[in-house]
Order: C-alpha cells, then sequence, then structure tokens
C-alpha cells in the first residue's frame, strides 16, 4: 500500500509516519516544503506523480484558530484552496484522497452529539475556512473520504495535553474552562484509523458508499476542565506534579476565535461504514503520558 502525505510535521502527520514505519506492507511518501508547497499547484502535481501513490492523505492545514481572524487569507489559501490543489492532484493521479477536517465547523450550538448530515454552521474564519476546504476537496476528487476529528492531543506538537503539562509544572493552580464539550482524540488513534480506512478501501476497491464525511473521534466526551484533570491525575501517577484546578467559563478566559460549546461528533458511521470504533480516552490518554512522562 503507498500512501502519500501532504505535511510531515503535525501531530497527525507523524503519527501516520510511525504508523507507517512499524508496518511492513506501507510505502511511506510524504510531502514537506519546501519541496512542495501548497501554494504552488505544480508542485504538488509533481511529487504524487513522482510518487505514484494509491492513496493521498492530506492532514495539512492552517491551524492557528485565533490567528486566523487576523490573517484570513493565508488560512484559506492553505485550508480552502490547499485542499483543493491536493485532491485535484489526486484525481489527476486517479487515486481517492483522504482529507481530514476539524469539529469547528459547526456552530456547537446543538445539545447533543453532532451527525454528518448535521448543517455546517461555522463561528470563526478557521472554521469557515475548513468547511470551505471540504467542500472544496468533494468538488476536485468525487473518490474522496472527508474526516472530521475533534481536540487532537499527541506526544508532540502544540496540544492541550502538552500545556497542561507544562502549564502544572510551573503554577501552582490551574484555571480551565468547563462549558465547553468535546471529545479527546489521540493522534496516533486517527493515524491508525487512516491505515485501516485505506487498507479496506484498496481491497474491496472504490464504493460510493465510501464517500462524504466521516466523523473521527474519541468515544468519550467531557469538558476541558475534565479533560485537565484526567491529564493530572495520570500525570501525578507517573510522578508528575499534582496542582488544583478551577473551573471557568468561556467568558472568562476571551479568545479572538469563538468556540464551539458543544464538539460532541457522533461516530455511528464510522463504524457502521468502515467497521471502527477508536480507543477509550482512559486507554489513549495513558498512552500519551507514558510517552510522555516515562524514561
Amino acid at each position: 500500500m503507498r500512501l502519500y502525505v501532504i505535511g510531515g510535521q503535525g501531530q497527525i502527520a507523524r503519527s501516520l509516519r510511525e504508523a507507517a514505519a512499524a508496518n511492513d506492507d506501507i510505502i511511506f511518501g510524504c510531502a514537506e516544503r519546501p519541496d512542495v508547497d501548497l501554494l504552488r499547484p505544480d508542485s504538488v502535481a509533481q511529487a504524487l506523480a513522482n510518487f505514484g501513490p494509491d492513496i493521498v492523505i492530506n492532514p495539512a492545514a492552517y491551524t492557528s484558530v485565533d490567528k486566523a481572524e487576523s490573517e484570513p487569507d493565508q488560512a484559506f489559501a492553505l485550508n480552502r484552496d490547499g485542499a483543493r490543489t491536493v485532491a485535484a492532484a489526486a484525481a489527476k493521479q486517479g487515486v481517492p484522497i483522504i482529507h481530514l477536517s476539524t469539529d469547528y465547523v459547526f456552530d456547537g450550538t446543538k445539545d447533543v452529539a453532532y451527525v454528518e448530515s448535521d448543517p455546517a454552521s461555522p463561528r470563526s474564519v478557521y472554521g469557515q475556512s475548513k468547511y470551505e476546504g471540504e467542500l472544496a476537496v468533494a468538488t476536485a476528487n468525487p473518490r474522496h473520504i472527508v474526516l472530521r476529528t475533534s481536540w487532537v492531543y499527541a506526544p508532540f506538537g502544540t496540544n492541550f495535553v502538552r500545556t497542561i503539562l507544562r502549564l502544572a509544572a510551573e503554577r501552582d493552580s490551574l484555571r480551565v474552562v468547563h462549558d465547553q464539550m468535546g471529545c479527546p482524540t489521540y493522534a496516533p488513534d486517527i493515524a491508525a484509523a487512516v491505515i485501516t480506512i485505506a487498507g479496506k478501501v484498496l481491497a474491496e476497491g472504490w464504493d460510493v458508499r465510501f464517500a462524504g464525511v466521516t466523523h473521527l473521534a474519541g468515544p468519550d466526551a467531557l469538558s476541558w476542565y475534565d479533560f485537565a484533570n484526567d491529564i493530572v491525575r495520570g500525570a501525578a501517577l507517573r510522578g508528575g506534579r499534582s496542582v488544583p484546578i478551577s473551573p471557568i467559563l468561556t467568558s472568562d478566559y476571551p479568545t479572538p476565535a469563538a468556540r464551539p460549546a458543544n464538539s460532541r461528533l457522533s461516530t455511528a458511521r464510522l463504524a457502521s461504514a468502515f467497521g471502527i470504533q477508536l480507543p477509550p480516552l482512559e486507554h489513549s490518554l495513558a498512552s500519551c503520558l507514558d510517552r510522555l512522562l516515562k524514561t
């Protein structure tokens, strides 16, 4: 299985690289700047032609949610136009694309978990740019799978788990938002699921039932405050510092970009279409903390 991944340094791209290295059946290729640049379509097309992938995977994105509010051109250039470039290049090679998207396409006002057919209503530049990227991918390549995920964390990169561990080491107490709900999702679990999906598509051949949007997120829903407590408790068991955490409201911690109050994603389609359910948070967070704190 020849997998070509756009981007090399993000949490999902790095996790895909690790997973591929442990699987002798995968021939892995990776597009990184400056050689391959989403703003230069010719470089993307040439890279795919040179590698000859079976499937293209695109987790690359402009992910600075707050900064996007003041840099909308950059966000749309990567998240919409860049996504279109990759999907079109994959279509030219005659191969499917797996594109990663986000829970930020929703406004967060729904009381229960979002399903794929719920209408998108982004509240931020980042969310709008990612949603328009989904539409661009679907238009550019009929053989597309868009995977929306949520609250991604990993042993590397910039994410909530690493931030909480750093702050707990530096401060005597923490204050964390308690009125935003989501499904923390471990990047190595995402990578394993993406590879499983790619393998299924190649083994069975392309089928229209694969196409469209599928939610790919952890099975456990909780608030940032509860997630922070899980992180600190787990860290303490591994010799980390335990500090008290106080719950606060989103209004107590204003940010340039609005966050969805509800980022819960239903993964029923993930199970029915691809036979996948991600591991529970307890298992995945333990794996992450083991890598970060055990020597």
